[in-house]
């Protein structure tokens, strides 16, 4: 596999901030020419490296509560675990791996998550699957697949413009009485399906995957984006892109701790990004445990000198810690983001009626 170009690895740092409102910005300070910028982007698509996804708010679609997934499927049975949830319309994304895991669910409910793993367990599927259940109307999944902070970092770059993209939070216009969420009418359910569908639409009608960003959306559609209904996102796919400098995030991390007494995510989020830099995908926090996902990198690292080190930063917010790592070229996307599949079946979406 050959390596990344200086210029190659620094546009991927534009491209993952999905911020086109300062690209331009962006492209003067890293000094590319806009026709390399335009090469690149349509070569990082095509190779696989990057994708793009509509990621909805789950209040304003009816699915305020948000279950993360984590498990060590048995090895004879790891085909029936991934079946098993990627049967089920909720799950929106399955990472599996060759001894770990990971789902993604968006319910309507706060007991489901859990009625999920009791059945994975009774059925020894897997053992002592972690399913963590957010309620995503506050800040409570403050980092959501956000690979821009790692990528700038790995670049040499300063700063980002747009880490951490995070899922849910309060939506623009809301108070503290009013989640600033009404029942959507037939068009904005319209709006929502068609942004949610159109990275797949554009696939089978053979358009580039690099031309479904949000450039030229009809207004109900943009709409919705400044609702903050749905956020275009582009993601990273760590096991296809090649190294930088000798630098490749090829190793996926999870880690999970109960936080300590008075243990606040936000001052372990500035610590670990400013001190340790650590730039996680993925900060899930719940009542009782925390979830990261980070992704490291096999070989040429930086002088760890420089960095405050990670794991007795960790000790100090959280105990209990459990640490799974496994080579990110191992692990297979059987559910791809796949927002769409909660319209499948007549399936409604937007908030309950009281």
């Amino acid at each position: 596999m050959r390596a990344l170009t200086d210029s190659e690895s620094r546009i991927m740092a534009v491209l993952l901030a999905a911020r086109p409102d300062r690209e331009r910005e962006r492209l003067r300070q890293i000094g590319v020419p806009r026709s390399t910028y335009h090469a690149v982007r349509r070569r990082a698509y095509e190779e696989g490296w990057l994708r793009d996804r509509y990621i909805p708010h789950p209040v304003p679609i009816g699915r305020p509560y948000v279950t993360f997934l984590l498990a060590r499927p048995y090895a004879d049975r790891f085909d029936e675990f991934g079946s098993r949830i990627a049967d089920d319309p909720s799950d929106v994304v399955l990472w599996s791996g060759t001894q770990i895991a990971l789902g993604v669910l968006f319910h309507g409910r706060p007991t489901d998550g859990r009625r999920l793993a009791d059945k994975i367990e009774s059925s020894r599927l897997a053992t002592n699957p972690l399913a963590l259940t957010v309620d995503v109307h506050g800040p409570t999944v403050p980092v959501y697949f956000d690979f821009e902070g790692l990528w700038c970092h790995l670049a040499g770059l300063a700063g980002t413009l747009a880490y951490p993209h995070g899922l849910g939070g309060v939506l623009p216009g809301a108070s503290e009485d009013d989640d600033g969420v009404s029942e959507l009418s037939p068009h904005q359910r319209w709006a929502v399906g068609e942004l949610l569908r159109r990275p797949f639409i554009a696939l089978e009608q053979g358009r580039g995957a690099h031309l479904v960003g949000p450039v030229g959306l009809p207004y109900s559609q943009r709409r919705t984006m400044t609702r903050g209904w749905i956020a275009h996102r582009t993601l990273l796919d760590p096991s296809r892109v090649p190294p930088y400098q000798g630098r490749s995030p090829d190793q996926v991390v999870f880690l999970s701790g109960t936080p300590r007494k008075e243990a606040r995510p936000e001052i372990l989020f500035a610590t670990l990004t400013r001190e340790c830099r650590v730039f996680p995908f993925l900060f899930v926090v719940g009542a009782d445990r925390w979830l990261l996902g980070a992704l490291g990198g096999s070989a040429a690292t930086p002088d760890p000198s420089s960095r405050r080190p990670v794991l007795p930063t960790l000790r100090e917010f959280l105990e209990g810690i459990e640490i799974i790592q496994e080579a990110a070229s191992t692990f297979n996307a059987l559910v791809d983001h796949r927002y769409d599949r909660m319209l499948a079946n007549g399936a409604s979406i937007g908030p309950s009626k009281p």
